[in-house]
């Protein structure tokens, strides 16, 4: 694993010098922040990036540096309508790009929700655990027959995984008082879990997934918050990461926060990375601190039992979706 690449890199630092002219990847959530970067700088490389949004006639204009990019290296950007907390549209996109037939080397899971007031989709899902979780394992299942051997499956993460553990009895908060940040992180956990499990499966054909922290950057993620929310929160996480003799957590500019994406995507070695964490350009270590604001990857996410159950409950959640 290089140790070149760290936790300032930037996605286009990452990906210097690399050809990816003959790739295609899907990547979802692209029309802004780290997604809209991440396939961006793909892009640049000379990629065909399919890039999903929830709104096809916004993301049009919001898009254009992906275009652009893609029109200069010899790549290709096309978008598709998906909103990963409707099962309904997590079929028609899939649907949609079955039909295409054209397989993908990499599937980057990027998009997602934070810490919204409580909501239930029109499926009945927490809204978090939907967006961020079971839509992307709706998706990815049904599209399996374009996974491409040896390819990838880089699934965005958080630090908020070690939060709080996936509740397989109650992931929709149908029994107990809703918490916006556990949901996070519990969505976050899953994440982990399905990379594990999904690692395991797909092994077998060279494919190798991994879960990815990108690390704190200001993009529209937090948009449920108010300014003084969110410096309570940085607040927080320094005076914790203080009080356990942790240096500062600083923030990332949002090119730094894409780049552990393209780096496990492109970059890395697969099979090093293939059901691991992934922060700053690395492997994270286990930490199992109780910390929730400490680097590193809490074991509980990583564990493969728990993965398979989370699995067996999301088949079964969503039905024949895949």
């Amino acid at each position: 694993m290089s140790d070149i690449f760290g936790a300032k890199s930037t996605a286009d630092e990452v990906l210097s010098g690399v050809d990816l002219n003959g790739k295609r990847i899907l990547v979802t959530g692209v029309s802004s922040g780290i997604g809209l970067e991440t396939a961006r700088a793909l892009a640049t490389r000379g990629a065909a990036v399919v890039g999903t949004v929830r709104d096809l006639t916004k993301a049009e204009s919001s898009t254009a540096p992906i275009r652009n990019a893609a029109a200069a290296s010899g790549g290709s950007f096309e978008l598709v309508k998906l909103d990963l907390a409707s099962l309904a549209s997590v079929r028609a996109a899939a649907d949609q790009l079955l039909a295409d037939g054209r397989s993908f080397d990499v599937v980057i899971a990027n998009a997602g929700v934070m810490a919204p007031p409580f909501a239930r989709t029109e499926d009945g899902f927490e809204l978090q655990f939907a967006s961020n979780y079971l839509g992307h394992f709706a998706l990815i299942n049904r599209i399996d027959s374009l996974l491409a051997d040896n390819g990838r499956i880089i699934l965005l993460s958080s630090q908020a995984h070690r939060v709080a553990d996936v509740d397989l009895d109650d992931p929709n908060f149908e029994n107990q008082e809703y918490d916006p940040f556990v949901a996070y992180g519990r969505s976050k956990t899953a994440t982990n879990l399905f990379a594990v499990e999904l690692d395991r499966r797909l092994s077998g054909r060279g494919i190798r997934a991994a879960a990815v922290m990108p690390g704190n950057s200001f993009t529209d993620l937090p948009r449920h918050f108010s300014q003084e929310q969110l410096q309570g929160l940085f607040e927080t996480v320094g005076n914790a990461r203080a009080a356990a003799g942790l240096p500062p957590s600083e923030l990332k500019e949002i090119p730094q926060a894409a780049a552990t994406s393209v780096w496990a995507a492109v970059v890395a070695n697969k099979d090093e990375i293939g059901g691991r964490y992934l922060e700053d350009c690395a492997v994270a270590a286990v930490d199992d601190t109780p910390n929730p604001f400490a680097d590193g990857v809490q074991s509980y996410s990583l564990d493969a039992g728990k993965a398979r159950q989370l699995w067996a409950k999301s088949e079964e959640l969503i039905g024949a979706i895949a």
